[in-house]
């Protein structure tokens, strides 16, 4: 225990603070810190529990009393009184650290508002990215090609510098002595007053204010003047500069690329000239690709359009660096459009997309060459009665320094269609830059002739309509030195170039000269006439244009930049496209055809070939016997009529035999020599087509497919229509066709009964077809009148009539003549009229034949008959014997020259003509194959158009994505 005095506490308190602050200041025990008041109460285990004074008064939340409380009674001091302590500066430091939070809670949240507010100028203000390509390439690739740390330290110092000039004047000196004169100038009242203003002759009328605006006006004038005649100098003095930069530039890649040729530094320059390459060949195959299902093509290009004789050809010659396209004075010369890929290589040489053949463009002969074929394929394009043709001209040219792009250079926009136009002229112009100008990543270089009005431009309002924000648009003014000298006011120039006059909106303008109109001109005079003009230029000089927008030089590096700008930007989006369209012809397909194979036309047309080929091989593998069967048929049936009628009843009207020889003899002499070789080689001809048809149309092979029938029909009818018949055969043919039919010695037996069954079945069928006719003349019987309700038309009723008047007539005269005398005919007629039947005497006459017909041709059959056993007659010539049997030897005759001739056919059909018609086939078919728009038109239909697209579909997404994958090694 301590001893209670002036200082009550313990020795932990006492330490803690100093011994004259609780005399001093009498501060309790209790107002002392809760810590030094816990180890106080550890030795005085007398004193009140704390916790409760404390908790009541001094938490660390709650505010210190402000009087202290009364010692308790008992004397001085007492031994419960507790020694006031003062800790002032913890309370004021505690006070301080509250502030702490406030100002960091300021801080946080200041700096979250005024980062916002820093984002939120930042996206008001414009992105003027799209606009580096303003500034010239050599500009942004300065740091790159010089070092200007290095520069920088090669400069001597102000110090040294100053050394050289001479000694500066003394400005304050210099003032004080123009203060000095200005207050003689301007100060003096009389004239004697000063020397200097006696000596003028004019008196000063300005007042100082005014002379010294005019002095800075003059002064600030010359300075401008003189500041743009050095910045003149130093843009030339540059631009000299950096063409001959370019130009060793130009060597030197051309050597490099030469190298390039034999494996040096082959990747990086491979991939810089192949890619515009790679990208063209996706446009070659879009400008083919038909698609179903809205996947159009948006891949960017460069499109020139401008009105006729604007200088779109000339411009683009000049961005190509030679003159590679057809030229005239006043007339339409692009009658299609005419595709060119841009890009660089070793040699300055042109090429068609179709064609091996490189037109050197150095070459003053192979120039011209390329002029004539552009231009014969123009004329080949555009169809009968058209003006133009939407058919694209795809062409490459490539050379060292040129820019990398694809530019489509189309036909001149008219107003009016003139005389030798169609009339729709000017409409399929329109749509066909319409259809160019509709792609939104197509960008559109419009071409406006500066030497005309600008009220006269048709090609600006199609443009603001395509494109009226003017976000892909680049304008081009040409012939800017025939507008310098025209135009009386060179402001409306500076109007054109800085987008005020025209109703349209560019990224960028440019004035260009493509040369003074000469179609001699070579590119490299005209780019020094171009140079010259503009150096020469007030347009220039004045301020009107900028250096940046002149020369087609710096027209083409921003035209490239923005193509290639606009190919990264849209090439992956127009992949993914792709890719979407091939996954729907995909499922198109597995749902529509699961168990056919994807073959496009060119694969059809070569698996229908194969079956074409195998179908002609089997033709020549009909046997013989089967190709005589068929000719001596189709022989006989086109012969049979003139043999019955011209022939043998003619013959058979003779009373004997001996006339009946005779007469057939005559006949068939001058039908041998006439008409039956021809009819013979038409009935093998026509037998040959007939089998070579029926082989096509029967062939069934495991491959078979119904959609070649339209093919295999146009394939056999141009063979056929090819195919000429060898006649020089014609001659022996007839010779033995002539010795045949003068044969008339039977050998045996079989070939006697085989006449007689010929001539049998003959007879017959004329029988047949005369009962037909005779049918139809007189009308259906009473049995078919009775049992199918038919009936007699007038006319059958009074032929029925005069059938019966004939029959009684015939039947009374069996042997009466072919023909009826002109009193039997008026007998009849009679007869008929007192039946009351009125009848012409030619129905009488016709009517006669056919029975007549009929009745010869019943004796005939019977004569036939009676024949059958007459073979051993014939051996002896019918002596003693009243059976003759020349009918029968007659139709020997005709059998046996049908089976001969048959079999001399057959034998040049197997040797000479299958083959040849063979060979025609397999011509036909090559010629149907390099011919694709006979293939569109033969091998049709959704399946072979859904395969055709699926190959083009996935040849464009890998070509697009071998494309984007080179570009991105690029980058």
């Amino acid at each position: 225990m301590l001893r209670v005095g002036s200082a009550v506490a313990c020795m932990a308190c006492r330490n803690l603070v100093s011994p004259n602050m609780g005399v001093r200041f009498r501060m309790p025990l209790q107002k002392l810190h809760p810590l030094s008041r816990a180890i106080h109460h550890r030795y005085n285990s007398s004193v009140t529990p704390p916790h409760r004074s404390a908790a009541r008064h001094f938490t660390s939340m709650s505010r210190l009393p402000m009087q202290p409380p009364k010692p308790p009674p008992g004397g001085h001091g007492g031994w419960r009184y507790q020694q006031h302590r003062n800790f002032w500066m913890l309370r004021l430091a505690s006070r301080l650290l509250k502030l702490r939070y406030i100002v960091l809670g300021s801080a946080v949240g200041g700096g979250y508002t005024a980062k916002k507010t820093y984002e939120e100028w930042k996206d008001m203000l414009p992105d003027l990215g799209e606009y580096n390509w303003v500034i010239p390439d050599f500009f942004w690739e300065l740091s790159k090609q010089i070092d200007l740390d290095k520069l920088t330290k090669m400069l001597p110092e102000l110090v040294e510098i100053a050394k050289f000039l001479p000694e500066l004047p003394d400005l304050d000196k210099i003032g004080e002595n123009f203060t000095f004169l200005k207050s003689i100038l301007f100060t003096a009242e009389a004239p004697g007053d000063t020397p200097v203003k006696a000596a003028t002759d004019a008196p000063v009328t300005a007042t100082p204010e005014a002379s010294r605006k005019q002095f800075r006006k003059s002064s600030d004038k010359e300075k401008v003047d003189q500041l743009q005649e050095d910045l003149l100098r130093t843009q030339m003095k540059y631009q000299r500069m950096l063409e001959r930069l370019e130009k060793e530039n130009k060597e030197l890649r051309k050597v490099v690329l030469q190298k390039d040729e034999k494996g040096i530094h082959q990747r990086k320059v491979k991939v810089s000239k192949s890619l515009i390459d790679m990208y063209s060949e996706v446009l070659d195959i879009l400008s083919d690709f038909d698609s179903n299902y809205n996947t159009q093509d948006h891949l960017p290009r460069v499109v020139v359009v401008g009105d006729q004789s604007a200088g779109k050809t000339s411009v683009l010659e000049m961005i190509a660096q030679a003159r590679i396209f057809p030229r005239g004075s006043g007339e339409m010369m692009t009658r299609s459009p005419v595709k060119v890929t841009l890009s660089e290589g070793p040699h300055h040489v042109a090429m068609f997309k179709d064609s091996s053949r490189e037109f050197d463009l150095g070459k003053e002969e192979d120039l011209a060459a390329l002029r004539h074929e552009i231009e014969l394929r123009m004329r080949k394009s555009v169809k009968e009665g058209q003006t133009v043709s939407p058919e694209t001209i795809s062409l490459s040219v490539k050379g060292p320094g040129i820019q990398r792009m694809v530019l489509v250079d189309l036909p001149g926009v008219i107003s009016t269609v003139t005389a030798g136009m169609a009339t729709d002229t000017k409409e399929t112009i329109f749509g066909i830059s319409k259809k160019y100008m509709q792609n939104p990543n197509a960008i559109i270089l419009c071409i406006q002739d500066g030497s005309v009005d600008a009220e006269r431009s048709i090609v600006t309002d199609l443009v603001s309509q395509m494109d009226p924000h003017g976000k892909r648009t680049i304008f081009v003014l040409t012939k800017v030195d025939l507008a310098e000298k025209n135009l009386a006011s060179s402001n409306r120039i500076q109007q054109i170039v800085e987008g005020k006059l025209f109703p349209m909106k560019a990224l960028g303008y440019f004035a260009v000269v493509t040369g003074k109109g000469s179609a001699g001109e070579s590119i490299n005079s005209i780019k020094d006439y171009e140079e010259d003009f503009f150096q020469n230029s007030r347009l220039l000089r004045d301020g009107m244009l900028k250096a940046h927008q002149v020369t087609t030089k710096n027209l083409s590096l921003a035209v490239s930049d923005c193509f290639w700008k606009m190919v990264r930007e849209s090439v992956e989006q127009q992949a993914d496209a792709f890719k979407a369209s091939r996954f729907n012809l995909e499922t198109e397909w597995k749902n529509n055809y699961p168990r056919l194979r994807e073959l496009d036309r060119n694969e059809l047309f070569e698996k229908a070939k194969n079956e074409i080929l195998d179908e002609v091989i089997s033709l020549s593998q009909v046997t013989p016997k089967h190709w005589e069967a068929i000719l001596q048929k189709k022989l006989w049936e086109r012969v049979s009529t003139h043999v019955i009628e011209n022939i043998y009843l003619p013959a058979a009207q003779t009373m004997n035999s001996g006339t009946f020889n005779t007469t057939v003899d005559i006949k068939l002499k001058q039908w041998t020599d006439k008409q039956l070789p021809h009819k013979a080689l038409e009935v093998a001809w026509e037998t040959l087509q007939e089998e070579f048809a029926r082989f096509m149309a029967e062939y069934k092979g495991k491959d078979q497919d119904d959609i070649f029938d339209k093919l295999k029909e146009a394939v056999k009818d141009e063979s056929i229509k090819r195919h000429k018949w060898n006649e020089t055969a014609m001659d022996s043919l007839r010779v033995i066709q002539h010795n045949t039919l003068e044969d008339r010695s039977i050998t045996d037996k079989p070939q006697w009964d085989a006449a007689i069954q010929f001539m049998e079945e003959t007879l017959q069928a004329r029988l047949k077809d005369t009962d037909s006719v005779i049918n139809d003349m007189a009308g259906p019987y009473w049995k078919q009148r009775w049992m199918s309700w038919m009936s007699r038309s007038p006319e059958q009723h009074i032929c029925n009539e005069t059938k019966k008047e004939l029959e009684r007539l015939l039947k009374l005269h069996e042997d009466h003549t072919a023909y009826l005398a002109n009193d039997e005919v008026t007998t009849v007629r009679k007869n008929l009229e007192g039946r009351g039947v009125d009848v012409d005497p030619v129905l009488i006459k016709d009517t006669w034949h056919q029975l007549y017909r009929r009745h010869f041709l019943q004796k005939a059959l019977h004569h036939c008959n009676l024949c059958r056993r007459g073979f051993y007659y014939y051996q002896r010539q019918f002596v003693d014997s009243e059976l003759e049997c020349n009918d029968v030897v007659l139709f020997w005759r005709i059998q046996r020259m049908l089976l001969i001739t048959a079999n001399t056919l057959r034998q040049q059909l197997i040797n000479t003509e299958v083959r040849r018609l063979e060979k025609n086939v397999k011509e036909v078919l090559e010629d149907f194959g390099e011919d694709n728009e006979r293939k569109v038109h033969l091998i049709t239909g959704r399946r072979v158009q859904l395969a055709e697209d699926l190959k083009k579909v996935r040849e464009i997404q890998e070509k697009l994505e071998a494309f984007i994958e080179a570009l991105h090694e690029e980058k």
